[in-house]
């Protein structure tokens, strides 16, 4: 599923920073772009998890135009994160 992130760039003294609006409380950072990114594929990864182990199905992604247009997340950068959810949805069966 192609979940769009929220990024807080960051630069010389201040970490970059990524949030998941669609799963809650999932967010990840690095010291570089890609690091943050990398980091945030692993968080979302064990947020899967972690809901089915709860017999909770995966969020559907929400659309990027409507997220950006949120004003929570004021000059923030925007990107799609692919993450298999085929795992995380066979423990519902």
């Amino acid at each position: 599923m192609l979940y769009p992130v929220a990024i807080e760039m960051g630069d010389n003294e201040h970490a970059y920073g990524i949030i998941f609006p669609d799963l809650p409380n999932c967010f990840s950072a690095g010291d570089t772009l890609d690091e943050a990114l990398n980091n945030a594929h692993e968080a979302a990864e064990m947020y899967l998890e972690d809901l089915a182990k709860r017999q909770i199905p995966p969020p559907q992604a929400s659309n990027l135009e409507t997220l950006q247009m949120v004003p929570e997340y004021p000059g923030w950068s925007w990107a799609i994160i692919d993450i298999n959810i085929q795992p995380y949805c066979a423990v519902l069966v």
